[in-house]
C-alpha cells in the first residue's frame, strides 16, 4: 500500500491543477467534458524569461551501451540538466521532461522556453535529457572513438535513446521518493518524434507528449517524397513570385558561370567562399541548405536559434532578391539574397562551406540507418533542381560513408507510421502534435485531430517547434492562444491522473 502521505499530496494537488485555464479553442481540439468553461489567463511575462534566466544543474547518470542484450559492454555518461526543484510539488509533482535532439542539450534547454515559462505554473520540475552519442553524452569515452566506425556507432539508434530516457526516468523518480509523480514529454523536430514514440512505446512512463513539428510520416510511402522541398518552395513563392523565379532560374546560371577552373575561381569570390570550389554542387547545397533552413525558421520576430534572423526573414530574403534593377547578374542577387541567411550581422568576412553551424554530426549514420527519409524535387511545384530519390543510389553513398546499408521499413515497423490514424485511435492516447504550415517539415506529421486525446494543433503562419521556444513581446496573438491550448490540454492528463490516482488509493 503507498503511505498516506503521498494520497495526501495527491489530494492537496487536484484544487491546484483545477485553476489553471482550460478552455481550448474548438477550431484546435474537439470539446470534451473536462475543458468546458472559458477561465481568464495570461502566460508569463516573456520580458522575465530569457536565455540567461534559465537555471540548472548538470548532472550524469551512468547507462548501458545497449539496453537489449545482457552482454558486457562498457557503459557511458548521460548527461541531464534539471530545473530548480523549490516551485515543485513534490513527492507527487509533476515532471515536464525534454527528449533530447541531435546535439547539445544545453543548446536546446536555452531554446525551449516554453517548458520552463509553464513549469511554475503546474508546480513541476523540469529535466532535459541528451541525446547519446550527441553532445557530452559519448559512449566509448570522446567522440572520436564513439564516431569510429559502424560497430562503434552501432548503439546510435532511436530505441536506444528512448530506453535511455526510460531507465533515466525510473531510476530519477525512485532517488527523489517521486515514484507518483505523473512525467510529461515535451520534444521539437527529432525530439518531438522521440516523445510522440515513447509516449506510445512507454505509457507507463509517461502520462502525455507534446510533439512539435515532429515528422513521424516523412518515411517511406506514407507522404509524397516532393512535399518537403514543395513546402519551402511554396514559403518563398508566398512572399514573392519574383523571387521564387530568381531562385529556380538561379542554378541553370550556377552551371553556366561554373564551367571551367577559372570559373570557378570567379564564383568562388562572388560568393565570398573562404577556399576556391571543386563543383558548382558544392554551392548549390550550400544554398539549398540556406533556403530549407529559412522555411524551418521563418518566425515573425527575430531570433537567433539557428543563425541572426530578421523577423520574417524569407519576407527580407526575397525583398533583398527583388530590389536589384533589371539587368544586374543573377547570382550577384542570390548572393544578396542568401547572405540575409549566412551573414546577417555582417560580421562574417568569408563563408567556410566545410562549417556546419548547427551540430548536426552523428545525424548522418541515424539517416543511413533507420532514418530513411525519402525526398525529391517536382519540377512543376519546387523551385529546386528537379531530383527523384533513388534508393539505390542512397544506398550506395551509405554504404561508402558509413559501410551500412539502410533499412528503410524498420521505423516505421518499429513505431508505426502506415494507417497512422487507426494506430493512433486504436491503442494511443493523450499526444499533442503541433504543426506551422510555414514549416516544411509539418508536411510528414500528423495535421488532423486523430481522437479526443490525440490532438493536432495547426496553424497558418507557424513555423518550426515555435510552440516551444521562449515567449517573447512580439508573440502574435495565434500563437498566445496555440500555447494556452497546449497548456489547457496538458492540465488535464494530469487532472485525470491524480484523480485516477485519489480512486484508486480510496478502493
Amino acid at each position: 500500500m503507498r503511505p498516506p502521505t503521498v494520497s495526501i499530496a495527491l489530494l492537496l494537488l487536484i484544487p491546484l491543477l483545477s485553476i489553471l485555464p482550460v478552455s481550448v479553442p474548438v477550431s484546435a481540439a474537439r470539446r470534451s467534458p473536462r475543458f468546458l468553461g472559458d477561465f481568464a489567463f495570461s502566460l508569463p511575462d516573456p520580458s522575465r524569461h530569457r536565455k540567461a534566466a534559465y537555471q540548472y544543474e548538470t548532472r550524469y547518470f551512468r547507462q548501458r551501451l545497449d539496453h537489449f542484450s545482457f552482454a558486457e559492454l562498457p557503459s557511458f555518461q548521460q548527461r541531464y540538466l534539471v530545473g530548480p526543484s523549490d516551485h515543485w510539488a513534490r513527492p507527487a509533482g509533476p515532471i515536464f521532461f525534454y527528449c533530447g535532439n541531435e546535439g547539445d542539450i544545453e543548446w536546446f534547454a536555452s531554446n525551449t522556453g516554453f517548458v520552463w515559462e509553464i513549469a511554475p505554473l503546474f508546480s513541476a520540475l523540469v529535466v532535459f535529457a541528451e541525446h547519446r552519442y550527441y553532445g557530452e553524452s559519448m559512449p566509448y569515452g570522446s567522440r572520436d572513438r564513439a564516431y569510429e566506425n559502424a560497430e562503434s556507432l552501432s548503439y546510435l539508434t532511436t530505441e536506444q535513446a528512448l530506453a535511455d530516457f526510460a531507465v533515466l526516468l525510473t531510476d530519477l523518480k525512485r532517488n527523489l521518493s517521486a515514484e507518483d509523480s505523473p512525467v510529461v514529454l515535451f520534444g521539437g523536430s527529432y525530439g518531438g518524434m522521440l516523445a510522440a514514440w515513447m509516449r506510445l512505446k512507454y505509457p507507463h512512463i509517461a502520462i502525455g507528449a507534446l510533439a512539435s513539428s515532429a515528422p513521424i510520416l516523412q518515411f517511406e510511402d506514407i507522404v509524397p517524397p516532393e512535399t518537403f522541398y514543395d513546402m519551402v518552395s511554396s514559403d518563398f513563392r508566398r512572399e514573392s513570385l519574383s523571387c521564387f523565379k530568381a531562385i529556380k532560374e538561379s542554378w541553370d546560371a550556377l552551371e553556366d558561370q561554373g564551367q571551367g577552373h577559372d570559373n570557378l575561381v570567379n564564383l568562388s569570390r562572388k560568393f565570398r567562399l573562404c577556399r576556391e570550389l571543386n563543383n558548382t554542387a558544392e554551392l548549390s547545397n550550400w544554398l539549398s541548405s540556406a533556403y530549407s533552413y529559412l522555411a524551418m525558421v521563418d518566425y515573425p520576430y527575430p531570433s537567433d536559434f539557428l543563425m541572426p534572423l530578421p523577423a520574417n526573414p524569407i519576407k527580407e530574403v526575397c525583398r533583398k532578391i527583388d530590389s536589384y534593377p533589371d539587368g544586374t547578374d543573377l547570382l550577384d542577387r542570390i548572393f544578396a539574397g542568401v547572405s540575409i541567411y549566412y551573414n546577417y550581422t555582417g560580421t562574417v568576412d568569408c563563408f567556410d562551406l566545410e562549417d556546419d553551424p548547427h551540430g548536426m554530426s552523428g545525424w548522418g549514420w541515424q539517416a543511413c540507418t533507420e532514418m530513411v527519409m525519402p525526398m525529391s524535387s517536382s519540377q512543376e511545384n519546387s523551385m529546386f533542381p528537379t531530383y527523384n530519390f533513388s534508393y539505390a543510389a542512397y544506398q550506395d553513398e551509405c554504404v561508402h560513408n558509413y559501410g551500412v546499408r539502410p533499412r528503410p521499413r524498420w521505423v516505421t515497423t518499429e513505431f508505426g507510421g502506415h494507417d497512422i490514424k487507426t494506430a493512433l485511435k486504436e491503442f494511443g492516447s493523450n499526444i499533442i502534435f503541433s504543426n506551422g504550415l510555414l514549416d516544411p517539415w509539418s508536411g510528414g506529421s500528423v495535421l488532423q485531430n486523430i481522437s479526443e486525446s490525440i490532438i493536432a494543433l495547426v496553424t497558418e503562419l507557424g513555423a518550426h517547434h515555435i510552440d516551444l521556444r521562449p515567449s517573447t513581446n512580439e508573440d502574435p496573438d495565434w500563437l498566445i492562444e496555440q500555447r494556452k491550448s497546449e497548456i489547457s490540454l496538458i492540465r488535464g492528463w494530469i487532472y485525470d491522473y491524480y484523480q485516477e490516482k485519489v480512486a484508486s488509493f480510496s478502493m
